[in-house]
């Protein structure tokens, strides 16, 4: 018995990740269960450390990334890790395996004028209001895509200028909201008044606004501002995160803001820091660049 049905159906009622995070355990562990298949193992809670260094290696040998390589063991440990906390394994086979490092890549972001033009939509276009209020909220408080399509009305506190949103994991948090966005998302209610209960930007019917109709909306955007870099709605996140941590230096603060379970993963902005403070030594000390022969 794989037991992998009734884990994840434990991650969607019980831990209740995003679906997109459902589907990467769900790709990750029916690769496993074929490998499986092919070794001749009927049950998953028999593999062993040993059989589960053969399987990613041959992940590895089939072209994985490093990336998905880590993805895959990352699903595996997060269900041993289940298995064995109900009892049905005596050890986790991945508890001692590591996948091989890959490559830090810096995220793209906006530099702070790129970022102002592109909030700064014309209201008077088709949807302006709207697309002014979304551009502004996403920039002025890195929510996440998923966080700012689920938003409503009474999640708002324009007199306080807060917003309080569901993160990963069904974690609370309240993140300030800036007069620009609050102006924008004033007007927007106004321009469509709605109750409290209402989405803030609202799909068809009664539901929310689709991710992809905002991913799309923000390409068409940012070419319509002259913006011809690949923008979407995370790099609005991250360009959000690395203004405020090059303004203010404090890496908790963002992680506070950004919602970040673990400190390392805001610590990248730390690099995209280094690199901006590096390219400014580059263009004004005197003695930077090397002389040319």
């Amino acid at each position: 018995m794989y037991a992998v049905a009734d884990f994840l159906a434990h991650l969607e009622v019980e831990r209740r990740v995003s679906a997109h995070t459902l589907d990467a355990y769900r790709r990750d562990l029916t690769a496993l269960t074929g490998w499986a298949e092919t070794e001749g193992i009927a049950d998953l809670a028999d593999v062993h450390a040993e059989q589960l260094r053969g399987f990613v290696a041959s992940e590895h040998r089939r072209g994985l990334s490093p990336k998905s390589l880590q993805r895959r063991l990352s699903a595996c440990r997060s269900y041993y890790q289940w298995l064995l906390k109900h009892g049905r394994v005596a050890a986790s086979p991945a508890a001692a395996l590591r996948a091989p490092k890959a490559p830090r890549k810096l995220p793209q972001v906006l530099d702070a004028d790129e970022a102002v033009r592109l909030v700064e939509v014309p209201t008077d276009a088709p949807l302006g209001k709207r697309d002014r209020a979304l551009l502004e909220l996403f920039y002025s408080s890195g929510l996440r895509l998923s966080e700012l399509c689920a938003l409503r009305w009474r999640d708002l506190d324009m007199a306080g200028g807060m917003v309080t949103v569901l993160g990963k994991g069904s974690k609370e948090r309240k993140v300030p909201v800036g007069s620009h966005a609050r102006n924008a998302l004033t007007e927007w209610r106004q321009e469509r008044p709605a109750a409290n209960e209402a989405f803030v930007f609202p799909g068809r019917g009664d539901g929310p606004i689709s991710q992809r109709a905002v991913q799309i909306r923000i390409k068409q955007l940012a070419q319509r501002q002259g913006l011809f870099k690949h923008v979407h709605p995370h790099m609005l996140r991250h360009s959000f995160a690395s203004h405020i941590l090059e303004s203010s230096g404090d890496l908790r603060g963002v992680q506070e803001l950004l919602g970040h379970a673990d400190i390392a993963t805001t610590q990248i902005y730390t690099h995209l820091d280094f690199q901006h403070l590096a390219k400014v030594y580059d263009a004004a000390h005197p003695r930077a660049k090397r002389k040319k022969g």
